[in-house]
């Protein structure tokens, strides 16, 4: 995949920015609402720091990702230059106070892993294939977390919206 098709960090940023200052608020102010601090206290709240440096990053941990697009009522998708902006549903799922939205990286890892079966891929050709790393699309197995513009990159060689692989979980 060429960068030029990957989920863009820099136009995340640029749309949080947007939603931040059309509602007057200040970067603490928004990062306290996409942590939803007013109805929960966090056990691992986004930083400030971590929002403003998407500027910058070239990648960014994927279930802090999500509540930032929570917040903008966006997919990962509409991320994307060339994929429907509308690809995935934007009906966020009902959270209790103690519940996150987070990608099911092993549901992820099953499915590619039947593609990769059906092709007759190994894991390094899968991996190229999806422009990441071989350690990256395996260790998904054990459930481990991901990173944009990565899970983006993996969904979209699947050919399935993100929201297939999202999932309410316990803090």
């Amino acid at each position: 995949m060429t960068a030029s098709r990957d989920f863009s960090l820099a136009s995340l940023y640029a749309a949080l920015d947007a939603h931040r200052q059309s509602r007057g608020l200040s970067w603490t102010q928004a990062v306290a609402e996409i942590n939803r601090t007013s109805v929960r206290v966090s056990i691992h709240p986004i930083s400030r720091s971590t929002v403003t440096g998407m500027r910058s990053k070239t990648t960014v941990e994927a279930d802090g990702v999500l509540q930032m697009l929570i917040w903008l009522n966006r997919t990962p998708e509409s991320f994307v230059p060339g994929l429907d902006g509308n690809g995935g549903d934007t009906r966020w799922p009902a959270m209790l106070p103690h519940q996150i939205l987070r990608f099911d990286t092993a549901k992820l890892h099953r499915a590619i892993d039947v593609i990769r079966g059906e092709r007759d891929l190994t894991w390094s050709q899968v991996a190229e294939e999806i422009g990441v790393g071989r350690a990256h699309v395996t260790h998904l197995a054990k459930g481990g977390r991901t990173a944009f513009p990565h899970v983006m990159r993996m969904v979209t060689w699947l050919g399935r919206p993100a929201s297939d692989f999202m999932r309410v979980s316990e803090w």
